[in-house]
């Protein structure tokens, strides 16, 4: 299809037109004008990989690391690959517009979707978000920056006023946007559900238009949040170009009546239009016809790419005694709740169906040359674990037969609507469809069969957007139809989860049936809650054990073992949108075992799989320590190729992880209260405020270890006249020389600080302002250098001028790495100046 002529396009759109334009049509979709050869565009969720149009019974995708576990990588050329992967995911599932990268700051250990974002710092997260950027659309994809700006926690996210200083936006919220828009100027950005001091970000038009398209100069097309639009009139003056998903709640007749009454001005409503069109015209070259078959990739290069990014996230935060690489020709003990799940996203839009998991458990046994042993040692589920792959269906398959009917169990003569065979006991109905389904009330058999391999008590839990009935061989086991109370599953519309048990015998083959209706069966009052379509469903079961009885096990296992790795912390149920974690613990029993098994075997190595900071009581116990984050498809052979020294870890942590959670600068101020949470902490977010009040934390923002050594020496640092234009650029040029002293190849990453002198106002202690990663063999000696603008390393936003203040003074440059060690350097800035823009 030709590109369109905007403008022309725009003088021949009748308003009715133009008003469908500037909402979608549905989920995934906006709306098309066939008679101007108008086609509509697909986006999908992509924070960690491109899930489609389907959140139920989806077409598979590549899922890769967390974004916590890409910016533990410090490393943007990577990046950039990871982008051009998912440009050519989201080519095969037919989507335009990936939504993602999401990069808001960290304020707290506890946001439910902090896992989805890259760092606490500005500068990080933005450079990597505009190198994966780039990747993404250089493949002709449109990229999405998000949540803009400070959707930093789940609690009230669409109600919660966040309230901060003019310079705490601009110095670390809106930080991370900044640099990535330096670097690319996605096509796209998503507004934020929340309120930045009293106005949602959707009719924001300080934000939105002030600072994001005059300010900064962008030009894309701005979204909101799916149901993150709040008015029609102000969301569409304040620069709002299209209301997502559809169909239309504020747009519609509503806009229609707005122009007409002079609300709107049509010429502003062009201007919404226009970026619609325009972005039209950006993904046009990609040639993906409307309504696109979603197809799979998988490809061996693909799969290659997901293990080195899995392997070079995982960040070695201890190994004393050089108890890591293990031997692949001993014995080890696969010990942990982590080890034979695979953790390998978190929870809510960033989920989907990968095309395939490794387990840690799995990637430990496929290279060790020697004995393999398991023990359980805790659980780490907060429901009970998913049942559906461990059922058959009567002709024998693995899982599952899911029937709709359009009347409950109890009318003998309904109709069969459609059947399916899944795996997954786990399914969010919001986008599932069939030509006989004519409402959202309809009704669900899901039958299979189980047969234990231990005699003992069953437990069996359903959590449900709607009401059911979970019955083993005709007996009610579990009711969850009355009295149901709302809990946090599914973006917070499911219920908490009802529980029932029975005594099973081991070989013995009993017929799961859970009797499933959808959400207009609940009498759970959801005023407030946004729902997501007709429901969902979530059944589990466990044998029923004591918690010494699993860690009694595991420490006689690991008592007698040669080489023993605990695998243990948090899953998709503990991180995800929808819900913070009420504290940064463990799940119950975790530390516990964990500590037991370190006493048993002072050598264990303990893995931790966490999206953010976790607490870690004994970690002073621990000689050898890995955090893992959550590693894509490939999370397990990356965890292992770092464990038998395949590769050497190069990770560095991209979020403090404090002692306790009391010492976290947002511990007074987070979660919503009467409708809005003050940002106390200012601009001292993460290592700032540690920095600033000498507080010692658990492992520093920074801190990584490696299996090699490195010295930095001889810095040298130049910088270019002062001009009168600061927009002229004036680079600081740090250059290091860096050798690897030790006796395996590996990574280091050189991390630039710069110290303000004293000033008008409080700063940080430092800040980071440049980074650079450089692979060296053993013995290898290279000059590695990190370019940083002056106006950008030295400047603090001045609340009465409005602008950036670039103050003079002389001040400090650090230059850190691997192990101890600080290089250190000055550069002068002769003169005060005041600057705006990017």
């Amino acid at each position: 299809m030709p590109q369109l002529d905007v403008q022309k396009t725009i003088e021949e759109l009748t308003l009715g037109e133009k008003i469908d334009l500037v909402s979608g049509i549905d989920f995934w979709h906006t709306a098309s004008v066939p008679r101007l050869n108008i086609p509509s565009v697909r986006m999908s969720d992509g924070p960690n990989g491109v899930r489609g149009t389907r959140f139920f019974n989806g077409v598979p995708a590549a899922c890769f690391p967390c974004a916590t576990a890409l910016g533990a990588t410090w490393d943007t050329e990577l990046l950039h690959k990871v982008g051009q992967l998912m440009g050519e995911e989201a080519i095969a599932k037919g989507s335009h517009v990936i939504l993602g990268p999401t990069i808001n700051t960290q304020r707290s250990p506890l946001g439910g979707r902090g896992f989805e974002s890259f760092a606490e710092d500005g500068v990080l997260s933005g450079h990597l978000a505009g190198h994966y950027s780039i990747g993404i659309q250089e493949k002709g994809v449109a990229a999405c920056l998000k949540h803009f700006v400070c959707n930093d926690q789940e609690h009230e996210r669409l109600a919660v006023d966040s309230i901060l200083t003019e310079r705490a936006l601009r110095e670390i919220y809106l930080m991370p946007f900044h640099h990535a828009m330096r670097i690319c100027k996605t096509a796209c950005v998503m507004t934020a559900y929340n309120k930045v001091n009293g106005t949602h970000v959707s009719e924001n038009k300080k934000i939105l238009t002030d600072i994001l398209r005059k300010e900064w100069g962008w030009d894309g097309l701005v979204m909101s949040d799916w149901f993150g639009t709040y008015s029609t009139s102000e969301s569409v003056i304040a620069g709002l170009d299209i209301e997502m998903p559809g169909k239309t709640r504020w747009r519609g007749d509503a806009l229609a009546h707005a122009v007409s009454s002079n609300k709107v001005n049509e010429f502003v409503l062009d201007e919404r239009v226009r970026n619609v069109l325009n972005l039209v015209n950006y993904v046009e070259p990609l040639g993906i016809p409307e309504n696109a078959e979603e197809k799979i990739l998988n490809r061996p290069e693909d799969q290659a790419l997901l293990r080195r990014v899995a392997a070079e996230s995982v960040v070695l935060m201890k190994n004393e005694d050089n108890i890591l690489p293990f031997k692949k020709e001993k014995s080890i003990a696969v010990i942990g709740p982590n080890a034979k799940i695979a953790a390998y996203c978190g929870g809510g839009s960033a989920s989907l169906d990968a095309y395939y998991t490794v387990t840690p458990f799995e990637g430990v046994s496929g290279q060790s040359k020697g004995e393999v042993q398991f023990s359980q040692g805790a659980y780490s589920h907060k429901d009970l674990p998913l049942i559906g792959n461990l059922l058959k269906t009567d002709d024998g398959k693995t899982g599952f037969k899911f029937r709709v009917y359009d009347e409950p169990a109890s009318n003998a003569n309904r109709e069969l609507l459609h059947e399916l065979y899944l795996v997954s006991s786990q399914g969010f109905l919001m986008d599932y469809r069939h030509p006989k389904i004519k409402s959202f009330l309809y009704y669900v058999d899901m039958e299979g069969f189980f047969t234990p391999e231990e005699d003992g008590i069953y437990d069996f839990g359903v959590v449900v957007v709607g009401t059911g009935k979970l019955l083993v061989d005709g007996e009610l086991i579990v009711d969850n139809t009355k009295n149901q109370r709302l809990g946090s599953a599914f973006f917070g519309n499911g219920t908490v989860e009802e529980k029932g048990s029975k005594e099973l015998k081991a070989g013995q083959t009993y017929k799961i049936v859970l009797q499933f209706g959808t959400a207009p069966t609940s009498d759970i009052d959801t005023r407030g809650v946004v729902i997501f379509g007709p429901g969902g469903f979530r059944f589990g079961a466990a044998r029923r054990t004591t918690e010494e009885e699993l860690i009694s096990k595991a420490v006689e296992l690991a008592s007698k073992a040669d080489q023993v790795v605990v695998f243990a912390g948090l899953t998709s149920e503990w991180e995800t949108e929808g819900y913070d974690r009420p504290d940064m613990d463990l799940p119950p029993g975790t530390d516990e075992m964990i500590s037991r098994v370190l006493d048993a075997n002072p050598n264990a190595v303990v893995v931790i799989q966490s999206g953010t900071p976790v607490t870690m009581p004994w970690v002073s116990k621990t000689k050898s320590l890995l955090q893992a984050w959550f590693g894509g498809n490939e999370g397990g052979n990356g965890i292992a190729d770092v464990l038998y020294g395949n590769v050497n870890p190069s990770a560095k942590l991209p979020l403090s992880f404090p002692v306790r959670l009391q010492d976290n600068p947002s511990y007074l101020n987070f979660r919503s209260e009467r409708g809005r949470v003050l940002y106390g902490e200012d601009i001292y977010v993460g290592y700032r405020y540690y920095d600033k009040v000498n507080l010692p934390t658990l492992f520093p923002f920074g801190h990584g270890l490696s299996y090699t050594s490195f010295t930095r020496e001889s810095l040298t640092l130049t910088t270019t006249p002062e001009q009168a234009n600061l927009d002229d650029g004036e680079p600081i040029t740090v250059t290091v020389t860096v050798t690897n002293t030790g006796s395996v190849a590996g990574a280091e990453t050189l991390q630039l600080w710069v110290l303000p002198p004293p000033t008008e106002v409080n700063r940080p202690i430092r800040e980071l302002k440049g980074f650079a990663k450089v692979r060296l063999e053993p013995g290898e000696q290279k000059t590695v250098e990190i370019v940083a603008e002056k106006k950008l390393a030295t400047s603090w936003w001045d609340e009465k001028r409005e602008k950036w203040a670039s103050e003079k003074g002389e001040y400090e440059v650090q230059v850190t790495g691997t192990g101890e060690g600080v290089l250190k350097g000055k550069f002068e800035v002769e003169k005060t100046r005041y600057w705006n823009g990017l």
